[in-house]
Protein backbone atom coordinates (compact mmCIF):
# COMPACT_ATOMS: atom_id res chain seq x y z
CA UNK A 1 0.00 0.00 0.00
CA UNK A 2 1.69 3.15 -0.89
CA UNK A 3 1.57 5.97 2.13
CA UNK A 4 1.79 9.75 2.12
CA UNK A 5 5.29 9.99 4.30
CA UNK A 6 5.80 13.94 5.39
CA UNK A 7 9.26 15.37 4.24
CA UNK A 8 10.95 16.88 6.58
CA UNK A 9 11.67 20.71 5.49
CA UNK A 10 15.37 19.72 5.91
CA UNK A 11 17.16 16.60 5.85
CA UNK A 12 19.00 15.47 8.65
CA UNK A 13 22.00 13.97 8.74
CA UNK A 14 24.39 11.51 10.65
CA UNK A 15 28.09 11.75 10.18
CA UNK A 16 29.29 7.69 9.87
CA UNK A 17 32.63 6.52 8.84
CA UNK A 18 31.16 4.34 6.61
CA UNK A 19 28.68 5.83 4.48
CA UNK A 20 30.16 9.38 5.03
CA UNK A 21 26.44 10.89 5.49
CA UNK A 22 23.48 9.29 6.79
CA UNK A 23 20.79 11.11 5.13
CA UNK A 24 17.32 11.42 6.94
CA UNK A 25 14.84 12.67 5.14
CA UNK A 26 11.54 11.94 6.50
CA UNK A 27 9.96 12.62 9.88
CA UNK A 28 8.69 9.31 10.34
CA UNK A 29 12.63 7.62 10.39
CA UNK A 30 13.62 10.39 12.64
CA UNK A 31 11.11 9.96 14.95
CA UNK A 32 12.04 5.85 15.17
CA UNK A 33 15.51 6.68 15.49
CA UNK A 34 14.66 9.11 18.85
CA UNK A 35 12.22 6.11 20.26
CA UNK A 36 13.81 4.17 23.47
CA UNK A 37 13.76 1.31 21.87
CA UNK A 38 16.17 2.39 19.23
CA UNK A 39 18.21 4.37 21.16
CA UNK A 40 18.57 1.55 23.63
CA UNK A 41 20.87 0.48 20.75
CA UNK A 42 23.90 2.24 21.32
CA UNK A 43 24.55 0.26 24.81
CA UNK A 44 24.53 -2.94 22.62
CA UNK A 45 27.42 -3.86 20.61
CA UNK A 46 27.45 -5.22 17.08
CA UNK A 47 30.18 -7.90 17.61
CA UNK A 48 29.86 -9.01 20.92
CA UNK A 49 33.04 -10.57 22.16
CA UNK A 50 34.61 -10.03 18.98
CA UNK A 51 36.48 -7.07 20.61
CA UNK A 52 38.22 -9.11 22.99
CA UNK A 53 40.45 -9.74 19.94
CA UNK A 54 40.13 -6.78 17.53
CA UNK A 55 40.02 -4.01 20.33
CA UNK A 56 38.45 -1.32 18.00
CA UNK A 57 35.98 -3.46 17.38
CA UNK A 58 33.54 -1.36 19.86
CA UNK A 59 30.61 -0.87 17.89
CA UNK A 60 26.84 -0.40 18.39
CA UNK A 61 24.17 -2.02 16.78
CA UNK A 62 22.39 1.53 16.69
CA UNK A 63 25.35 2.31 14.11
CA UNK A 64 24.66 -0.77 11.91
CA UNK A 65 21.00 -0.48 12.17
CA UNK A 66 21.36 3.40 10.57
CA UNK A 67 23.82 2.29 7.95
CA UNK A 68 21.50 -0.97 6.84
CA UNK A 69 18.72 2.25 6.60
CA UNK A 70 20.90 4.64 4.72
CA UNK A 71 21.97 1.26 2.01
CA UNK A 72 18.29 0.79 1.76
CA UNK A 73 17.72 4.34 1.05
CA UNK A 74 20.12 4.45 -1.80
CA UNK A 75 19.14 1.50 -2.98
CA UNK A 76 15.65 3.38 -3.01
CA UNK A 77 16.82 6.00 -5.08
CA UNK A 78 18.68 4.07 -7.86
CA UNK A 79 15.61 1.97 -8.26
CA UNK A 80 13.27 4.95 -9.15
CA UNK A 81 15.76 6.95 -10.81
CA UNK A 82 16.24 4.24 -13.63
CA UNK A 83 13.92 1.33 -13.00
CA UNK A 84 10.65 3.26 -12.12
CA UNK A 85 7.49 1.00 -12.38
CA UNK A 86 4.97 2.38 -15.74
CA UNK A 87 2.77 -0.30 -15.10
CA UNK A 88 1.04 -2.04 -12.11
CA UNK A 89 3.07 -5.67 -12.73
CA UNK A 90 6.06 -4.65 -14.98
CA UNK A 91 8.65 -6.01 -12.06
CA UNK A 92 10.17 -2.60 -11.82
CA UNK A 93 10.50 -0.83 -8.63
CA UNK A 94 7.57 0.83 -6.94
CA UNK A 95 8.31 3.73 -4.62
CA UNK A 96 5.39 3.65 -2.36
CA UNK A 97 7.25 0.82 -0.61
CA UNK A 98 9.83 2.73 0.17
CA UNK A 99 8.61 3.89 3.53
CA UNK A 100 8.21 0.15 4.45
CA UNK A 101 11.76 -0.51 2.89
CA UNK A 102 12.70 2.32 5.70
CA UNK A 103 11.51 1.52 8.45
CA UNK A 104 11.74 -2.39 8.30
CA UNK A 105 16.25 -1.24 7.46
CA UNK A 106 16.44 0.48 10.22
CA UNK A 107 14.15 -1.85 12.31
CA UNK A 108 15.84 -4.88 11.74
CA UNK A 109 18.29 -5.40 14.97
CA UNK A 110 16.08 -4.20 17.37
CA UNK A 111 15.31 -6.87 18.87
CA UNK A 112 19.10 -7.96 19.58
CA UNK A 113 20.28 -8.59 23.68
CA UNK A 114 23.18 -7.82 25.55
CA UNK A 115 26.19 -9.74 24.10
CA UNK A 116 23.46 -11.21 21.46
CA UNK A 117 23.84 -14.79 20.55
CA UNK A 118 25.79 -15.57 24.28
CA UNK A 119 22.22 -14.29 25.96
CA UNK A 120 20.08 -16.14 23.57
CA UNK A 121 21.71 -19.05 24.18
CA UNK A 122 21.28 -19.28 27.84
CA UNK A 123 17.54 -17.97 28.51
CA UNK A 124 15.74 -18.90 24.80
CA UNK A 125 15.45 -15.91 23.58
CA UNK A 126 15.56 -14.96 19.92
CA UNK A 127 16.25 -12.07 18.93
CA UNK A 128 14.12 -11.99 15.32
CA UNK A 129 10.89 -12.80 17.27
CA UNK A 130 11.55 -9.81 19.79
CA UNK A 131 12.10 -7.97 16.60
CA UNK A 132 8.31 -8.32 15.53
CA UNK A 133 6.65 -8.13 18.86
CA UNK A 134 8.57 -4.70 19.74
CA UNK A 135 7.00 -3.47 16.37
CA UNK A 136 3.60 -5.08 16.87
CA UNK A 137 3.06 -4.70 20.63
CA UNK A 138 1.11 -1.26 21.52
CA UNK A 139 3.16 -0.46 24.78
CA UNK A 140 6.44 0.38 22.24
CA UNK A 141 6.95 3.79 21.43
CA UNK A 142 7.92 2.11 18.19
CA UNK A 143 4.72 0.84 17.48
CA UNK A 144 3.20 3.99 18.49
CA UNK A 145 5.47 6.01 16.13
CA UNK A 146 4.38 3.25 13.19
CA UNK A 147 0.66 3.26 13.83
CA UNK A 148 0.68 6.82 13.18
CA UNK A 149 1.07 5.80 9.10
CA UNK A 150 -1.42 3.19 9.39
CA UNK A 151 -3.12 0.98 11.69
CA UNK A 152 -1.67 -2.03 9.62
CA UNK A 153 1.87 -0.41 8.99
CA UNK A 154 3.29 -1.98 11.69
CA UNK A 155 2.17 -5.68 10.58
CA UNK A 156 3.49 -4.66 7.04
CA UNK A 157 6.81 -3.34 8.67
CA UNK A 158 6.95 -6.91 10.81
CA UNK A 159 6.04 -8.95 7.27
CA UNK A 160 9.24 -8.17 5.64
CA UNK A 161 11.25 -8.82 8.93
CA UNK A 162 9.39 -12.07 8.82
CA UNK A 163 10.04 -12.59 5.18
CA UNK A 164 5.99 -12.88 4.43
CA UNK A 165 5.68 -9.15 2.89
CA UNK A 166 4.15 -10.08 -0.67
CA UNK A 167 7.03 -8.21 -2.82
CA UNK A 168 9.73 -10.18 -3.16
CA UNK A 169 12.05 -6.97 -3.96
CA UNK A 170 11.68 -5.46 -0.66
CA UNK A 171 11.77 -9.11 1.05
CA UNK A 172 15.38 -9.71 -0.53
CA UNK A 173 16.57 -5.96 0.63
CA UNK A 174 16.53 -6.38 4.14
CA UNK A 175 16.94 -10.00 4.00
CA UNK A 176 19.20 -12.35 1.19
CA UNK A 177 22.62 -13.58 0.21
CA UNK A 178 23.51 -9.91 -0.58
CA UNK A 179 20.83 -7.66 1.19
CA UNK A 180 21.55 -4.44 3.00
CA UNK A 181 22.23 -5.90 6.43
CA UNK A 182 25.13 -7.66 5.19
CA UNK A 183 26.60 -5.20 3.16
CA UNK A 184 26.68 -2.69 6.28
CA UNK A 185 28.07 -5.13 8.51
CA UNK A 186 30.96 -6.61 6.64
CA UNK A 187 32.37 -2.47 5.74
CA UNK A 188 31.46 -1.52 9.32
CA UNK A 189 33.17 -4.65 10.82
CA UNK A 190 35.72 -4.40 8.64
CA UNK A 191 36.19 -0.93 9.70
CA UNK A 192 36.13 -1.16 13.13
CA UNK A 193 38.32 -4.33 13.28
CA UNK A 194 41.00 -2.76 11.24
CA UNK A 195 40.73 -6.14 9.28
CA UNK A 196 40.08 -5.30 5.15
CA UNK A 197 38.91 -9.27 4.20
CA UNK A 198 35.09 -7.05 4.84
CA UNK A 199 36.07 -4.47 2.02
CA UNK A 200 34.02 -4.29 -1.49
CA UNK A 201 32.89 -1.98 -3.90
CA UNK A 202 29.94 -1.27 -2.74
CA UNK A 203 29.05 1.21 -5.56
CA UNK A 204 29.65 -0.72 -7.94
CA UNK A 205 27.20 -3.34 -6.36
CA UNK A 206 24.50 -1.15 -6.37
CA UNK A 207 25.07 0.64 -9.76
CA UNK A 208 24.09 -3.32 -10.85
CA UNK A 209 21.55 -3.82 -9.07
CA UNK A 210 18.21 -4.07 -10.69
CA UNK A 211 14.62 -5.17 -9.53
CA UNK A 212 12.79 -7.90 -11.28
CA UNK A 213 9.35 -9.27 -10.84
CA UNK A 214 10.78 -12.01 -8.84
CA UNK A 215 13.09 -9.88 -6.33
CA UNK A 216 16.21 -8.81 -7.74
CA UNK A 217 19.15 -9.76 -9.74
CA UNK A 218 22.62 -7.70 -11.00
CA UNK A 219 23.64 -7.34 -14.48
CA UNK A 220 26.40 -9.47 -15.49
CA UNK A 221 28.91 -6.91 -16.03
CA UNK A 222 29.18 -6.32 -12.20
CA UNK A 223 29.90 -9.58 -11.92
CA UNK A 224 33.35 -9.31 -10.42
CA UNK A 225 31.75 -6.77 -7.73
CA UNK A 226 29.23 -9.65 -6.89
CA UNK A 227 32.30 -12.04 -6.70
CA UNK A 228 34.73 -9.22 -4.51
CA UNK A 229 31.90 -9.13 -1.89
CA UNK A 230 30.85 -13.21 -1.77
CA UNK A 231 34.74 -13.59 -0.76
CA UNK A 232 34.92 -10.78 1.24
CA UNK A 233 31.82 -11.80 3.45
CA UNK A 234 33.51 -15.74 3.56
CA UNK A 235 36.89 -13.94 4.83
CA UNK A 236 35.03 -11.95 7.84
CA UNK A 237 33.74 -14.98 9.10
CA UNK A 238 36.77 -17.21 8.60
CA UNK A 239 39.09 -14.76 10.32
CA UNK A 240 36.96 -12.34 12.54
CA UNK A 241 33.47 -13.86 13.40
CA UNK A 242 35.08 -17.31 13.93
CA UNK A 243 38.28 -16.45 15.67
CA UNK A 244 39.17 -18.82 18.18
CA UNK A 245 40.34 -16.42 21.04
CA UNK A 246 36.50 -14.35 20.11
CA UNK A 247 34.79 -17.63 20.74
CA UNK A 248 36.64 -18.47 23.60
CA UNK A 249 35.82 -15.52 25.71
CA UNK A 250 32.07 -16.20 24.36
CA UNK A 251 32.12 -19.61 25.89
CA UNK A 252 33.43 -18.06 29.30
CA UNK A 253 30.15 -15.74 28.84
CA UNK A 254 28.05 -19.16 28.15
CA UNK A 255 29.16 -20.10 31.58
CA UNK A 256 28.72 -17.27 33.18
CA UNK A 257 25.49 -16.87 32.76
CA UNK A 258 24.86 -20.48 32.83
CA UNK A 259 26.70 -20.48 36.65
CA UNK A 260 24.52 -17.24 37.48
CA UNK A 261 21.07 -19.11 36.59
CA UNK A 262 22.46 -22.17 38.65
CA UNK A 263 23.30 -19.89 41.14
CA UNK A 264 20.09 -18.22 41.43
CA UNK A 265 17.79 -21.27 41.33
CA UNK A 266 19.71 -23.43 43.70
CA UNK A 267 19.62 -22.87 47.82
CA UNK A 268 23.40 -24.70 47.64
CA UNK A 269 24.97 -22.55 46.05
CA UNK A 270 22.90 -19.25 46.02
CA UNK A 271 23.36 -15.30 44.72
CA UNK A 272 24.75 -12.71 47.27
CA UNK A 273 24.32 -9.93 44.80
CA UNK A 274 21.74 -7.96 43.29
CA UNK A 275 20.72 -9.00 39.89
CA UNK A 276 17.43 -8.25 39.84
CA UNK A 277 16.89 -7.18 36.01
CA UNK A 278 18.00 -11.08 35.05
CA UNK A 279 15.32 -12.48 38.00
CA UNK A 280 12.27 -12.38 35.22
CA UNK A 281 14.77 -14.52 33.11
CA UNK A 282 16.27 -16.73 35.78
CA UNK A 283 12.51 -17.48 36.90
CA UNK A 284 11.66 -17.99 32.94
CA UNK A 285 8.80 -15.30 33.02
CA UNK A 286 10.10 -12.22 31.63
CA UNK A 287 8.28 -10.06 29.83
CA UNK A 288 9.18 -7.46 26.36
CA UNK A 289 8.95 -4.44 29.23
CA UNK A 290 11.99 -6.67 31.21
CA UNK A 291 14.02 -7.17 27.79
CA UNK A 292 13.95 -4.21 27.22
CA UNK A 293 15.33 -3.08 30.09
CA UNK A 294 18.97 -4.77 29.40
CA UNK A 295 22.18 -3.97 27.63
CA UNK A 296 25.80 -5.20 27.55
CA UNK A 297 26.53 -2.26 30.44
CA UNK A 298 23.36 -3.81 32.66
CA UNK A 299 25.57 -8.11 32.69
CA UNK A 300 28.76 -6.19 32.76
CA UNK A 301 27.76 -4.20 35.89
CA UNK A 302 26.73 -7.16 37.35
CA UNK A 303 29.68 -9.29 36.25
CA UNK A 304 31.53 -6.65 38.42
CA UNK A 305 29.24 -7.66 41.29
CA UNK A 306 29.87 -11.25 40.83
CA UNK A 307 33.40 -11.03 41.18
CA UNK A 308 32.56 -11.01 44.81
CA UNK A 309 30.05 -13.85 45.06
CA UNK A 310 31.11 -16.61 47.50
CA UNK A 311 31.01 -19.11 44.57
CA UNK A 312 34.29 -19.61 43.53
CA UNK A 313 33.39 -20.30 40.07
CA UNK A 314 30.67 -17.81 39.26
CA UNK A 315 33.39 -15.61 40.47
CA UNK A 316 36.30 -16.67 38.45
CA UNK A 317 34.07 -16.58 35.72
CA UNK A 318 33.26 -13.36 35.87
CA UNK A 319 37.26 -12.37 36.44
CA UNK A 320 37.84 -14.36 33.29
CA UNK A 321 35.46 -12.79 31.25
CA UNK A 322 36.10 -8.82 32.29
CA UNK A 323 39.85 -9.71 32.79
CA UNK A 324 40.09 -11.35 29.52
CA UNK A 325 41.12 -14.81 30.02
CA UNK A 326 39.69 -16.48 27.14
CA UNK A 327 39.96 -20.35 27.30
CA UNK A 328 42.15 -22.12 25.01
CA UNK A 329 40.97 -24.43 22.37
CA UNK A 330 42.24 -27.20 19.79
CA UNK A 331 40.69 -27.48 16.48
CA UNK A 332 39.17 -31.20 16.88
CA UNK A 333 36.35 -33.45 15.30
CA UNK A 334 33.87 -34.46 17.41
CA UNK A 335 32.65 -37.10 15.85
CA UNK A 336 35.86 -38.98 15.11
CA UNK A 337 38.17 -37.19 18.68
CA UNK A 338 35.02 -37.99 20.68
CA UNK A 339 37.39 -40.35 22.88
CA UNK A 340 39.99 -37.95 22.92
CA UNK A 341 37.52 -35.20 24.08
CA UNK A 342 35.96 -37.89 26.66
CA UNK A 343 39.47 -38.44 27.99
CA UNK A 344 40.41 -34.58 28.02
CA UNK A 345 37.67 -33.79 29.64
CA UNK A 346 38.01 -37.10 32.57
CA UNK A 347 41.85 -35.72 32.49
CA UNK A 348 40.33 -32.13 33.63
CA UNK A 349 37.49 -33.11 36.18
CA UNK A 350 40.30 -35.30 38.06
CA UNK A 351 42.54 -31.76 38.56
CA UNK A 352 39.44 -30.46 39.67
CA UNK A 353 37.58 -28.12 37.56
CA UNK A 354 33.72 -28.29 37.28
CA UNK A 355 33.80 -29.86 33.63
CA UNK A 356 29.69 -28.12 33.17
CA UNK A 357 31.98 -24.73 33.58
CA UNK A 358 35.52 -25.16 32.23
CA UNK A 359 35.12 -27.75 29.53
CA UNK A 360 32.88 -26.77 26.18
CA UNK A 361 32.68 -27.75 22.58
CA UNK A 362 32.30 -24.81 20.23
CA UNK A 363 30.94 -25.41 16.55
CA UNK A 364 31.38 -22.78 14.09
CA UNK A 365 30.19 -23.14 10.21
CA UNK A 366 28.57 -20.72 7.83
CA UNK A 367 27.11 -21.57 4.03
CA UNK A 368 29.34 -18.52 2.16
CA UNK A 369 27.43 -18.76 -0.73
CA UNK A 370 23.96 -20.96 -1.77
CA UNK A 371 22.20 -21.75 -4.35
CA UNK A 372 17.97 -23.62 -4.94
CA UNK A 373 18.74 -27.07 -4.40
CA UNK A 374 14.82 -29.04 -4.47
CA UNK A 375 16.12 -31.71 -1.81
CA UNK A 376 16.64 -28.37 0.62
CA UNK A 377 13.75 -27.78 3.05
CA UNK A 378 14.60 -24.34 3.35
CA UNK A 379 16.67 -22.44 0.66
CA UNK A 380 18.33 -19.50 0.81
CA UNK A 381 17.37 -16.74 -2.07
CA UNK A 382 20.10 -17.44 -4.82
CA UNK A 383 22.17 -14.81 -6.34
CA UNK A 384 20.95 -14.39 -10.27
CA UNK A 385 22.99 -12.50 -12.67
CA UNK A 386 20.99 -10.65 -16.24
CA UNK A 387 22.80 -12.01 -18.84
CA UNK A 388 23.11 -9.55 -22.25
CA UNK A 389 19.90 -11.12 -23.89
CA UNK A 390 17.75 -10.84 -20.46
CA UNK A 391 18.02 -14.17 -19.64
CA UNK A 392 19.00 -15.12 -15.48
CA UNK A 393 21.98 -16.99 -15.04
CA UNK A 394 22.61 -18.27 -11.50
CA UNK A 395 26.10 -16.66 -9.96
CA UNK A 396 28.04 -19.84 -9.16
CA UNK A 397 26.83 -20.77 -12.79
CA UNK A 398 28.62 -18.11 -14.38
CA UNK A 399 31.43 -17.65 -11.73
CA UNK A 400 34.13 -19.99 -11.23
CA UNK A 401 35.41 -18.35 -8.41
CA UNK A 402 31.95 -18.48 -6.27
CA UNK A 403 31.22 -22.10 -7.35
CA UNK A 404 34.40 -23.34 -5.70
CA UNK A 405 32.98 -22.21 -2.38
CA UNK A 406 29.16 -22.64 -3.03
CA UNK A 407 27.15 -25.08 -1.19
CA UNK A 408 29.60 -25.91 0.97
CA UNK A 409 29.58 -24.96 4.93
CA UNK A 410 32.99 -23.57 6.33
CA UNK A 411 34.23 -23.17 9.54
CA UNK A 412 35.59 -25.39 12.57
CA UNK A 413 34.75 -27.51 15.70
CA UNK A 414 37.17 -26.76 18.62
CA UNK A 415 37.32 -28.28 22.38
CA UNK A 416 38.05 -25.29 25.00
CA UNK A 417 39.43 -25.24 28.42
CA UNK A 418 41.38 -23.35 30.80
CA UNK A 419 44.64 -21.85 29.56
CA UNK A 420 46.68 -22.21 32.60
CA UNK A 421 46.34 -26.16 32.07
CA UNK A 422 48.50 -26.46 29.22
CA UNK A 423 51.23 -23.84 30.61
CA UNK A 424 54.04 -25.99 31.78
CA UNK A 425 55.40 -23.68 34.37
CA UNK A 426 51.88 -24.20 36.50
CA UNK A 427 52.75 -27.88 36.90
CA UNK A 428 51.58 -28.96 40.41
CA UNK A 429 52.89 -31.38 42.79
CA UNK A 430 50.30 -33.11 44.02
CA UNK A 431 48.69 -35.48 42.86
CA UNK A 432 47.28 -34.39 40.05
CA UNK A 433 50.66 -33.40 38.21
CA UNK A 434 50.88 -36.44 35.82
CA UNK A 435 47.14 -35.44 34.60
CA UNK A 436 48.01 -32.21 33.82
CA UNK A 437 51.38 -33.15 32.02
CA UNK A 438 49.17 -35.99 29.97
CA UNK A 439 46.70 -33.02 29.03
CA UNK A 440 49.77 -30.87 28.02
CA UNK A 441 51.16 -34.06 25.97
CA UNK A 442 47.61 -34.44 24.22
CA UNK A 443 47.29 -31.05 23.12
CA UNK A 444 50.37 -30.46 22.02
CA UNK A 445 50.32 -33.57 19.53
CA UNK A 446 46.70 -32.12 18.39
CA UNK A 447 48.41 -28.87 17.95
CA UNK A 448 51.32 -29.97 16.03
CA UNK A 449 49.00 -32.54 13.76
CA UNK A 450 45.39 -31.74 13.29
CA UNK A 451 44.83 -30.61 9.57
CA UNK A 452 40.73 -29.10 10.83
Amino acid sequence: MAYNIPILPREKVFRDPVHDYIHVQHQLILDLINTAEFQRLRRVKQTGTTLFTFHGAEHSRFGHSLGVYEVARRICDKFVRNYPSLTPGDGLWDDGERPVVLCAALLHDIGHGPYSHAFEKIFQTNHEQITIDIILSPETEVNQVLSRVSPTFPNEVASVINKTYPNPQVVQLISSQIDADRMDYLLRDAYYTGANYGRFDISRILRVMRPHKDGIAFTISGMHAVEDYILSRYQMYMQVYFHPVSRGVEVILNKLLARAHECYRSPEYGLNHSASLLIPFFEDNWTLKDYLKLDDGVLTTYFLHWLDEPDQILSDLAGRFLNRKPFKSVALNFDKDAATIEHLTELLDNMGYDTRYYVAKNSSYDLPYDFYRPDQIKNRTQIELIQKNGEHIELSKASEVVATIAGKARGDERFYFPREVIKSDTLSDDLFADDQFEFQTIVTTLENTTSY
